[in-house]
Parts: C-alpha cells; sequence; structure tokens
C-alpha cells in the first residue's frame, strides 16, 4: 500500500464513518503524588475549552478543459466554473481577551464564511486577521466574553521521548483526546510546507484534527496538529505538528504586520553530514554549512564567511540547513538572532540583524526548496527587469529542476515577475506546479517545478 503525507483538514460533505482498529501507542504515566490511578482528566479538565471547531463554506474556481472545438477555433484557455465547498477543522484560542483563535491555513483557505463553535455549544463568525501559506498559519478573532485560552509552552524545551496530547474535532467528533510521545524533532524536507519545522508524534491525529492542540502533561501549547503520514489520510501514529515557538513568531507578525515578513541572513549551504565534516576536517557533527554570502546582507555584514558552520541558534542547537532556514524565516525581519558559528576549530557567538527575505539579492531556498544552491539578484538588462540567477550549485535541487547560471526569471506561473518581491508574493499564493518563464540568452524557454 502506497503511503503518503497529507493535510489533514476535512472536507465533511456527504461522508460515511468508517471504524477500523487502530494502533496501541504511547503509555500514559505512572500515578503520582498518591494517586490509586493515573489520570489526565484534571489538566484536560482545564485546557480543552481551549479547544475549538471550525466549520467553513465558500466556493471555488475549479478550471475545466474546454471543448476541442474551442481550441480549434483559437481559444485554447480552459473553462472556469464555481463549486460550492465546506469543511470542518480545529482551532486553538491563544488570547481569550482578543479572541485570537490559531489554526492552519489550509482549514480557512478561500472560506467566506468561518464558523468557531466552542466546548460549551457558543457558535461565533470568525474574522480571518492574516495567514501564512508557506508555514500553514492563519489567525482568526471573535467577539466572545468568558474564553479560554491555552498557555503556550517553549518548545525549544522539547525533548523526543516528552509526552504529548493531541485535542481536536476529528471526523467532526468533538473534542477527542489522544495520548502518545515526541517521536522526533525538527521533522524537514518533508515537501508538505515551505517552511517546515515539525514536532513529530504518535499521539493518534486523524482527519479534522488540523488547526489542534498538542500539549505537554502540564496543559501547555507545545504545536499546532497540522499532517500525517499515512494511507488514504488515516492515522498510523505518524504525525507531525507546527512548534509553539515557529507559531507565536508568525502569529506575532501577522498582528504586527496583517502578514509574515520572513528574516533572511543572504546565505546559501546546505546540512552537514559525516563525509562533508570528515573531508573539511570538522570537529562538529550537525549544523548548517555555510557555502556562500552574499554582498551586502545580514550575514556579510555580521562577519559570517563561506565554510563556517552554524550549529545554534539563540542558544538553540540546529540539525541542518533546513532547521536553519525555516527557523530564520519566521523569527522575521529585523529581529536580532545570535548565531553560534564554529570556524577553525572554535566555536563563537555573532549578533546578526535579520533582513527581510525579499531583498535585491537572496538564496533561492528563502523562496521555495526547489530553488535550493541557486543565488538571485534583482537585475535589468536591456530595458528587462527580471531575477538573474547568479550562481547554481551542480548538486542542488536548483540544478536538478534545469536552472542554470545567468538565466534571467521574468515570468511566474505566466505572471510578469520584475523583482525578488514580486516573485516571492506570487510563489507564496501557488498551490501544485510552478512554472518560471526564463531568458536563457537569446532564448525564452519554461522550467517545470513539481
Amino acid at each position: 500500500m502506497k503511503m503518503k503525507l497529507s493535510l489533514i483538514s476535512a472536507a465533511i460533505l456527504s461522508t460515511s464513518l468508517l471504524l477500523s482498529p487502530t494502533a496501541s501507542f504511547a503509555k500514559l504515566p505512572v500515578a503520582v503524588n498518591g494517586q490509586q490511578l493515573p489520570t489526565l482528566a484534571p489538566m484536560l479538565e482545564q485546557i480543552t475549552p481551549g479547544v475549538v471547531s471550525i466549520q467553513v463554506s465558500g466556493s471555488k474556481e475549479v478550471r475545466r478543459r474546454g471543448d476541442p472545438l474551442d481550441f480549434f477555433f483559437g481559444n485554447p484557455q480552459p473553462r472556469s466554473q464555481k463549486r460550492q465547498f465546506s469543511g470542518l477543522g480545529s482551532g486553538v484560542i491563544i488570547d481569550a481577551d482578543k479572541g485570537y483563535v490559531v489554526t492552519n491555513n489550509h482549514v480557512v483557505q478561500d472560506a467566506e464564511k468561518m464558523v468557531v463553535t466552542l466546548e460549551d455549544g457558543r457558535e461565533y463568525e470568525a474574522t480571518k486577521i492574516g495567514s501564512d501559506k508557506e508555514s500553514d498559519i492563519a489567525l482568526l478573532q471573535i467577539d466572545a466574553d468568558e474564553l479560554t485560552a491555552v498557555k503556550l509552552a517553549n518548545s525549544d524545551d522539547l525533548r523526543v521521548g516528552d509526552f504529548a496530547v493531541a485535542i481536536g474535532n476529528p471526523f467532526g467528533l468533538s473534542h477527542t483526546v489522544t495520548s502518545g510521545i515526541v517521536s522526533a524533532l525538527g521533522r524537514s524536507g518533508l515537501n508538505i510546507e515551505g517552511y517546515e519545522d515539525f514536532i513529530q508524534t504518535d499521539a493518534a491525529i486523524n482527519q479534522g484534527n488540523s488547526g489542534g492542540a498538542l500539549v505537554n502533561l502540564n496543559g501547555e501549547l507545545i504545536g499546532i496538529n497540522t499532517a500525517i503520514l499515512g494511507a488514504s489520510g488515516g492515522n498510523v501514529g505518524i504525525g507531525f505538528a507546527i512548534p509553539s515557538n515557529m507559531m507565536k513568531n508568525l502569529v506575532d507578525q501577522i498582528v504586527e504586520h496583517g502578514e509574515v515578513r520572513r528574516g533572511s541572513l543572504g546565505i546559501s549551504g546546505r546540512p552537514l553530514d559525516a563525509g562533508l565534516a570528515k573531508a573539511q576536517q570538522l570537529d562538529v557533527k550537525q549544523g548548517a554549512y555555510v557555502m556562500q554570502v552574499m554582498d551586502d546582507t545580514a550575514a556579510s555584514k555580521a562577519g559570517i564567511k563561506a565554510g563556517d558552520v552554524i550549529i545554534s541558534i539563540n542558544g538553540s542547537e540546529i540539525s541542518g540547513f533546513h532547521e536553519l532556514r525555516s527557523k530564520i524565516a519566521t523569527l522575521g525581519e529585523g529581529r536580532e538572532v545570535q548565531l553560534g558559528i564554529y570556524r577553525d576549530g572554535k566555536v563563537k557567538n555573532v549578533e546578526v540583524t535579520l533582513d527581510g527575505a525579499s531583498g535585491i539579492t537572496a538564496a533561492g531556498e528563502e523562496l521555495h526548496p526547489a530553488f535550493q544552491g541557486a543565488t538571485l539578484e534583482n537585475v535589468k538588462k536591456n530595458k528587462m527587469k527580471g531575477i538573474e540567477v547568479t550562481s547554481v550549485d551542480p548538486r542542488s535541487p536548483s540544478a536538478r529542476v534545469g536552472l542554470e547560471e545567468g538565466d534571467v526569471i521574468v515570468q511566474v506561473n505566466r505572471q510578469r515577475v520584475e523583482s525578488i518581491r514580486d516573485m516571492n508574493q506570487i510563489i507564496d499564493d501557488i498551490q501544485g506546479n510552478i512554472v518560471l518563464g526564463v531568458k536563457r540568452g537569446r532564448e525564452s524557454i519554461f522550467v517545470l517545478i513539481q
């Protein structure tokens, strides 16, 4: 049976509920403080009012292939029609006074109406404050009294083996609770989102849990449930959640700016593996190996050099370049961070003020994982504005999709782009394949990114 990664929002239409045996996962902690039986009930009674159900509805434009005669007579554009949809997901109240509810972007994307249902049955129509597709976070607001907010934990303190409890509304079954452990940290490269730094858990997560809470045994929010690995979208004990620290950084930017303004170092790099460490005679086992530093960027101003290994951010160790990219992007433009740098056998701390990710020069992976290994720069050549590919690592994803040094990107999915900012904004809104219009010398070509 083919396994697949899938987002776990559920469009509850005319579906039937299939019941099937579920696997047995982590046992509950042993009894403490003289309790006769171990139980999570006291903790859950305090926090389940902070987890809500979100019902969405709206209409989507669906493209369909036109009549073959249209193509013959010179009208090859596909026809479109609007299709009604509805869906169900979960959310977490993070600010009771302001009525802020956080959920996944894919739960509320394209929704024209969003209704939040509290544990006590009260219903409120929600307003979307802002969202970010690349990290799959959305912030809603409801006008309601006597709300319960779930306290945020410091997700950087998590360890593999910590107990975890998932709360949500799978298949429309409100306030379902499952338990497990933190199976892994810093999961990335899954191609679920543009920016990935997931908590992996074996707590049972199913369709409809999207946007729900993953909490520790103190009832503190450690993550927002987002995706599962399974056959046909069913639970097999491998689920993924966005860490609470990452969520908070994104929400803070949405509240302040109405959007996420990603941070950037202005470097290209790769994960440090055993082969690279041996070849470069490095005494560190993990981190982000810096391959190139762009001029006049946050990294160059801070004195970071090619050949450095970035091993930590604000005192927290990083496992590789994917984790560095996600953390820097979600910390946001203008933030001051402390990087742990390994150079010449010594570790030093460097203070860096992050640039915005859509400036004049950028590392390709700051726009999309498929551009990793390329450096991009705004350019104007012969009255033509675009984004020039100034370098490509021949072993990188950008080389595999067909980008070459000297290419000038002028279109993304048939939309004209004149700057990295234009390109970044368009890519953020794309679902599915990306087609780049590229000028290569005197030729115009297309590069497909699936």
